[in-house]
């Protein structure tokens, strides 16, 4: 029969586990201790780990600035979603057909109202080229625009004075228009100019020698970049103001002008829209897109007039190949099969700014991955320097019963100590640097530190720690202790 085992014998069990656990923090603890002995020397190994990592957080902000910078450029024309219809000239196998093409008319727009239900919004356009007057001045516009009204949600404008034309206004033709503030900069002058936000709402403007009453303007767009330049020539106004009090008249404010840094925006305040049936009652015979077609059926009717294009705002991103199908059938059906459009969408845009991000990320990746690599390379050879001045130590600690992987974990845990170290110092170096490159170009787009920047280049610091300590600590643990008490 077998004893019941003694209370003495009973615990034995977990001896060898506690043993273990203290082992290994004794063995931390050393590795600790032996870094911060030598604190300069560590602190010279970690200057690799934190230009590399200050680097990389760096060039991921100012990436991520840009990044944000393009994407808001192109929400305010329109987005993803926004598809613009144009004319084109025909394939060369339906050359001999120029002269039945109907080119882009009204009639498109009802039959895709009718008959492409993945289309949310349509907007045709009649662009005429128009020199602006008012207030003894003149102003070639960008964009001069008969629309609907719908045409305030496809182009992502709104209302900051006054109010938009409406249906009624398109169907009698009146003589209105919604301007942006570029136009009221060039004819009335910007705030910055004058000294005060003038509204010309009521005010009349001839747009090529016709006069029309302004009903409504556009608030002024402007990017971050110019936002920041325009608040920065104000600030240095009034310091100009302050140092020469005989100065006399506001500096010009170039982020308003043409040659701001986002010509998206430009575009969006220099523009006059008034309604669609105005301009072709008004400006018929000065569309430079083909004219009208008149039609046949009796004289005195106008027909179907030709349109500069059509905006079209689709219901989702995710079927914009189903919906240009869609509206590819619908307008071969009404052009009888003739192929005189063509189709533009942001999505190339989009593509673009995302091809730009990825290769400036990778370049910044690879700036900064040379230099954790030698970052590395030093806690490689500081370790190694280490561990031939620590022989007769690391000898006697196996004499006495040290075993191969308490040496082995002892100096993994000073290489990655001090890339751990060299981390969190490049973290704090890369948000001071980051507010030094701020300083440095304050009308650029913001550098934006991500968490997740700061995480992946923390990451990687303690992966190159691992790395460049592995081969010193195996090194380290496969000395032969009589070997290693001889050492000299």
């Amino acid at each position: 029969m077998r004893s019941a085992p003694t209370p003495a014998q009973a615990p034995a069990a977990t001896v060898p586990l506690a043993h273990g656990s203290i082992d290994l923090w004794m063995t931390v603890g050393v590795g600790l201790r032996e870094t911060w002995a030598h604190k300069f020397r560590s602190l010279l190994t970690m200057l690799g780990i934190i230009l590399g990592v200050s680097s990389l957080v760096a060039m991921s902000a100012l990436v991520k600035g840009m990044e944000v910078g393009a994407k808001e450029a192109l929400i305010a024309v329109g987005g993803l979603q926004k598809v613009r219809v144009e004319p084109q000239e025909l394939p060369v196998e339906q050359r001999h057909l120029q002269e039945q093409a109907v080119g882009i008319t009204i009639n498109d727009v009802y039959a895709l109202q009718a008959s492409a239900p993945l289309v949310k919004r349509i907007s045709p356009e009649i662009r005429i080229p128009a020199t602006a007057s008012a207030n003894g001045k003149n102003f070639r516009t960008f964009m001069c625009l008969g629309v609907w009204p719908v045409a305030l949600e496809l182009t992502e404008h709104v209302i900051a004075h006054g109010r938009m034309f409406n249906e009624l206004d398109d169907e009698m033709a009146r003589s209105v228009c919604v301007i942006g503030t570029g136009t009221r900069n060039e004819l009335w002058g910007s705030p910055e100019e004058v000294g005060r936000e003038i509204v010309p709402l009521g005010e009349t403007l001839y747009v090529n020698g016709l006069p029309f009453t302004i009903v409504g303007m556009f608030p002024h767009y402007e990017s971050e970049q110019e936002r920041k330049a325009r608040e920065l020539a104000r600030q240095q106004a009034a310091l100009q103001s302050t140092n020469a009090p005989a100065a006399t008249g506001p500096a010009r404010d170039r982020g308003r002008g043409r040659r701001g840094s986002n010509f998206a925006f430009w575009i969006k305040n220099a523009t006059i829209y008034m309604p669609l049936n105005t301009a072709y009652m008004k400006f018929r015979s000065g569309i430079t897109y083909s004219g009208f077609r008149g039609s046949s059926s009796g004289e005195g009717n106008i027909g179907d007039p030709r349109l500069s294009s059509l905006e079209l705002k689709i219901h989702s991103v995710d079927r914009l190949a189903e919906s240009l199908q869609q509206i590819r059938n619908v307008l071969m059906t009404t052009h009888r099969g003739i192929e005189d459009f063509s189709f533009r969408t942001q999505e190339e845009w989009a593509e673009n700014i995302n091809a730009f991000i990825r290769n400036a990320r990778r370049s910044g990746g690879l700036i900064a991955g040379i230099s954790l690599l030698v970052g590395g390379i030093g806690i490689m050879n500081i370790m190694l320097a280490s561990i031939s001045e620590r022989v007769r130590e690391i000898g006697i600690r196996k004499s006495v019963g040290a075993a191969t992987a308490d040496i082995f974990i002892q100096i993994l845990v000073e290489s990655v100590f001090i890339a751990m170290l060299g981390g969190l110092a490049g973290l704090l170096t890369s948000v001071a640097l980051v507010r030094l490159i701020s300083s440095f170009s304050p009308t650029e787009n913001a550098p934006i530190i991500t968490v997740l920047a700061l995480s992946v280049a923390f990451g990687f610091s303690v992966l190159v720690g691992v790395l460049a300590g592995l081969f010193p600590a195996v090194k380290a643990a496969r000395l032969n202790p009589i070997q290693a008490l001889r050492y000299e």
